[in-house]
């Protein structure tokens, strides 16, 4: 139980982030439709937190994302959806973009594991039990995806509150932060609100639930109309090419304010990497802040 008194008369311990929003023993989710970049964000985000980001490892190039982790900790990386040549062809991406430094922590602190065709359900306690085993002393627990790791009705309110459950005594017991990726509902992805709070889908639980919630999403054609990053001419970033940018941001958070969305823009291999867009439509030095969607 709770020491009332003590709480009343003495401060609150410091809440502990894995990255702004996310609190460390907590449950998230990161929403996306199918390939828009959601399990690039989430190894990149995985990498961050492994080698830290602190001052040193982001000169070295070492927070692609721009997340600024404030603690190192191992990374757990449960992949179930792509085969090992495929992640291994994503990690060596990445690398390109990493200094030695960070690499050197990443190597130490992140463990990638292919899932693909093992059955990890974790509704089974043996299999949760395992998770726990393997996954003691991290920091971060990063399941891709959801529909991988279970077998139960996905449109069931119950069956999710229970999944969600499991995944905080997992949360609990190692301490970590586990984050689960999801994809958006097909009518939200096909009528551009992939960035909505309910556009998970499935039942709502699956976003009331966590304590976190982010989404990536591809850039609209409006947006890409209203949006440029060509300082010298404003020309709109347009049809041909806004495939290679996706929106990041945060639909819920329960210990913090939401912060502004970003941009980032997809470079080889499909590693994202942040980057400033302006408004087509302002002058000067207006324009060159970066402009929430």
């Amino acid at each position: 139980m709770i020491d009332l008194r003590a709480a009343f008369e003495n401060e609150p311990p410091a809440l502990d982030f894995i990255w702004p929003g996310f609190l460390a023993g907590t449950v998230g989710a990161l929403v996306a439709p199918g390939a828009t970049g959601k399990s690039f964000w989430a190894l990149e985000a995985a990498m961050s937190v492994a080698c830290a980001a602190t001052v040193e490892s982001r000169a070295a190039g070492g927070d692609l994302v721009g997340l600024a982790p404030a603690k190192a900790g191992r990374v757990v990386y449960y992949a179930g959806e792509d085969p090992k040549p495929a992640l291994i062809g994503r990690i060596h991406s990445v690398g390109k973009h990493l200094g030695q430094e960070a690499r050197a922590a990443i190597i130490e602190n992140l463990m990638v594991v292919p899932i693909m065709g093992k059955l990890m359900d974790v509704t089974k306690k043996n299999k949760r039990s395992q998770i726990i085993k393997q996954c003691e002393g991290a920091r971060l627990i990063v399941l891709d995806t959801l529909s991988r790791i279970h077998t139960l009705d996905e449109n069931s309110n119950g069956d999710m509150a229970r999944l969600v459950a499991m995944l905080e005594e997992i949360a609990t017991i190692t301490k970590a932060s586990v984050l689960y990726l999801h994809h958006v509902s097909k009518g939200s992805a096909r009528d551009g609100q992939a960035d909505q709070q309910q556009a998970v889908r499935g039942a709502s639980a699956l976003v009331d639930n966590p304590r976190w919630c982010g989404f990536v999403a591809k850039m609209t054609e409006k947006e890409a109309l209203n949006h440029t990053d060509r300082v010298y001419d404003r020309q709109p970033i347009g049809e041909n090419r806004r495939k290679f940018f996706v929106r990041f941001g945060v639909s819920k958070q329960n210990y913090a304010e939401i912060d502004d969305d970003r941009w980032y823009q997809r470079h080889d291999g499909g590693v994202l990497l942040p980057v400033e867009l302006l408004d087509t439509k302002q002058d000067g030095g207006k324009g060159r802040q970066r402009e929430q969607a």
